[in-house]
């Protein structure tokens, strides 16, 4: 628990400005990256031994160097559902608390993969290019010829929050669905007709294949160059998880050379760089890393993140933590 002396809290980049208002309306004096760039690796050092809080982003890396470096730092919220980029053991040995932010943006990520799905099954973006660049000759009949969704079979590779949001969706367009989900079957999804079954089954008949998995050491390169051998032909990949699921080499070449008929992505294993093949073929969707970016989303988000913090400021557990046993670590810390 913290002391009563005014707390301070570093936001790394601008977020949405819910953030701000919670922690200001609660005290906290607050301070933003003013700067249209991440913090350098020396910012984020000298800066962070200032605050008592950090709210950060998935694309920072909060590793144990940074971590004892800023030895009055004290709860980090993880503005985003996954949390790869933190330490989380050095974190809990060292007394931190860690959040992220969970449920508030299942519905975001999940309309944004059957927008995936409907643009690469669909040719959306090939059709939008053939239009502007004023290649539109009038109708014909062989045009950008796509697949249907209706009916198909839908495989759902890890089954949590997003993934069952996406199963829920799919009912409408009457589609079997099948699932992977390390925790067991789901009820919710079994009430749906879904199917649990194993990656391997799941690849080998689905249609439209949406990866909602974390990024762990066990699911970097799930998809890789041999399951990707098990997919149909006329089959749909779409990720808007954690890009380093895919080998994303082995990804362009089955979409090159006519193993799978499409990919939509919205995240990439060397995250921003794109594997230069997806950059030239007409069968992928491409997106940068948006699966969140409602203004309902983003706003939970800034929300949820503030509240992580002054629930520890305020003696209580962080309500989405991550990392609960730092209790007993923080009493065993010399940080206070």
């Amino acid at each position: 628990m913290m002391t009563s002396a005014k707390k301070r809290v570093a936001i790394t980049r601008r977020i949405h400005e819910r953030a701000r208002e919670v922690l200001e309306q609660a005290g906290v004096e607050v301070w933003t990256n003013p700067e249209p760039r991440p913090l350098t690796r020396e910012e984020f050092v000298r800066i962070m031994k200032n605050f008592d809080g950090m709210i950060c982003l998935l694309s920072e890396r909060i590793d144990r160097e940074l971590l004892e470096a800023a030895t009055r730092l004290r709860i980090v919220a993880n503005y985003a559902v996954g949390f790869d980029n933190l330490d989380v053991a050095a974190a809990t040995e060292l007394g931190i608390a860690l959040a992220n932010t969970p449920d508030v943006l299942t519905n975001a990520t999940a309309e944004l993969a059957w927008a995936l799905m409907f643009a690469a099954a669909r040719h959306v973006a090939a059709g939008d290019r053939l239009v502007r660049e004023k290649r539109f000759q009038g109708w014909e009949p062989l045009l950008l010829l796509g697949h249907e969704i209706a009916g198909k079979t839908l495989g759902i590779v890890g089954a949590g929050r997003i993934g069952t949001a996406v199963a829920r969706r799919a009912a409408g367009f009457e589609m079997r669905i099948l699932y992977t989900r390390r925790s067991g079957p789901s009820p919710e999804l079994e009430a749906l007709g879904a199917q649990r079954t194993d990656l391997e089954q799941l690849l080998r008949e689905s249609d439209f294949i949406s990866i909602h998995t974390p990024l762990t050491a066990e699911t970097r390169h799930l998809i890789d160059r041999e399951r990707l051998k098990l997919l149909k032909p006329t089959a749909v990949l779409v990720n808007t998880a954690r890009g380093p699921v895919v080998e994303e080499a082995a990804l362009a070449e089955a979409l090159a050379e006519g193993r799978l008929a499409a990919a939509g992505l919205d995240v990439y294993e060397h995250e921003p760089a794109v594997e230069p093949r997806l950059l030239t073929l007409p069968n992928v969707v491409l997106l940068p890393h948006i699966g969140s970016a409602t203004y309902e989303a983003r706003s939970a988000m800034a929300e949820l993140a503030a509240q992580n913090i002054l629930d520890f400021f305020e003696g209580r557990v962080p309500r989405t933590c991550i990392n609960p046993e730092y209790v007993r670590a923080a009493a065993r810390s010399d940080r206070g």
